[in-house]
């Protein structure tokens, strides 16, 4: 096989890897998601919703931090619900790449970002993206709850 084979046997690989398979993470209890589908928000804290709502890199689970703090990874059609106390919190996405978004969070409001999944060089690379709520909210609404690790 010449180099220029391999390469694309390699990519191939690579490309179907991304785009097939299933991440399998640990997930809430459906009353837990059926809870944060209300979209209900205490009067004294924000909600930030993380949610990763496409197939594409679905092999391949997100790890995602508040904070500073590591909560947990998402697979396809999965997100993450944190309640926070009003202020700066930081949301990032540890993959190939560490993408952060930074919110002001104003009580009882709720956030919501996009954790988008893009083609990485040697694995997947993510974007944050704060949403509009509708938009925010129709994407949770087509996913499952994961499991946080606090």
């Amino acid at each position: 096989m010449k180099l220029s084979d391999t390469f694309l046997f390699s990519a191939f690989l690579l490309i179907a890897s991304l785009m097939g398979g299933c991440a399998s993470v640990p997930m809430a209890s459906m009353d837990d998601d059926a809870k944060a589908k209300s979209f209900a928000v205490r009067e004294d804290k924000a909600n930030i919703y993380v949610y990763r709502n496409e197939s594409f890199g679905g092999a391949i689970p997100m790890t995602v931090a508040l904070d500073g703090r590591v909560v947990g990874q998402t697979g396809p059609q999965t997100y993450f619900l944190f309640e926070v106390a009003p202020g700066p919190h930081e949301v990032s996405s540890i993959a190939e790449n560490n993408s952060v978004l930074k919110l002001d969070a104003k009580a009882g409001k709720s956030y919501f970002v996009w954790q988008e999944v893009k083609m990485g060089v040697w694995m997947a690379r993510s974007q944050l993206h704060e949403v509009d709520e509708q938009t925010g909210r129709k994407a949770v609404a087509e996913c499952k709850r994961a499991q946080a690790n606090f």
